[in-house]
């Protein structure tokens, strides 16, 4: 259950009717196109995120083309010109009849101790992303943001959320530009507290050590477990292996079909149990 406030809960769900009623839905058909291109971090990034795994989950003719890259913040991926790829790929849509729903979720990167990276959480984090939201309707696309992916690392069997500071800008963000929001953290913090310690380590990209910590990193210490560049292979509790991909893009598959009910019939029928 997603763990809001009753005063945002209230708040967000006033937004979505509002964006139900106010926007129009484009509805999935075989004569028309839908886009999803996906902009994060390494947490939906190919090889260490479940982009590439959502992105197997829609029908063969929706386009999904992931962007997300390891060790990218809200600031580097533009300053680095990636985003300039999403800008080019809005600029010539796919078809007269194309809708393209931008995801974007950062966070990870942005907090401190990441040199050329981390950005400010009160001047700059909320900055960047309402402008890649700006941007994205301005190109006629349908920005959807994402609330960053949890990390798996416990204490005393209570899971941490050191991310929730930054979920709760993107939260206002969202609220303030009347965007889709999809509450991420939240959902994936309360699925992988469920399933405990031992479980959660399963998602890893690879199997732990014999012996390996479980407490959480100090803040001062986060940019040694996603540095800039390729994505890890050796085991840590951010990224996520084959596993923890199908997991976590299910979930995104899930909030989707909830808060974008145009995308209902652009996934694959999922097999009976």
């Amino acid at each position: 259950m997603k763990k809001f406030s009753i005063v945002s809960l209230l708040a967000y769900s006033a937004l979505s009717l509002s964006f139900s009623l106010s926007t129009p839905h484009h509805a999935f058909a075989e004569n028309s196109r839908v886009r999803v291109i996906l902009v994060g971090d390494s947490t939906m990034a190919t090889k260490s995120g479940y982009g590439d795994a959502l992105c197997q989950r829609f029908q063969a003719n929706v386009e999904c083309i992931n962007l997300a890259r390891g060790g990218r913040s809200s600031g580097s991926f533009r300053a680095e010109g990636l985003w300039d790829k999403v800008q080019e790929l809005l600029q010539q849509p796919a078809s007269t009849n194309a809708t393209t729903y931008v995801l974007i979720q950062f966070g990870h990167n942005d907090q401190p101790g990441k040199p050329g990276r981390s950005t400010d959480l009160v001047t700059e984090f909320p900055v960047n992303m309402a402008r890649y939201v700006t941007e994205v309707k301005a190109w006629n696309g349908v920005p959807v943001l994402l609330t960053p992916l949890t990390r798996r690392s416990f204490k005393e069997g209570v899971l941490e959320n050191n991310l929730k500071p930054w979920a709760e800008a993107i939260e206002k963000v969202a609220l303030e530009t009347k965007t889709i929001l999809l509450p991420l953290n939240a959902e994936s913090h309360a699925a992988v507290q469920a399933m405990g310690e031992a479980e959660a380590d399963t998602l890893a990209v690879a199997p732990p050590p014999a012996k390996v910590p479980s407490t959480e990193m100090p803040t001062s210490d986060i940019a040694k477990v996603e540095p800039q560049g390729a994505a890890k292979s050796a085991f840590d509790r951010t990224h996520v292996g084959s596993k923890g991909a199908a997991f976590f893009s299910h979930m995104v598959e899930q909030e989707l079909k909830q808060q974008v009910p145009a995308l209902r019939t652009a996934f694959k029928m999922e097999a009976a149990q």
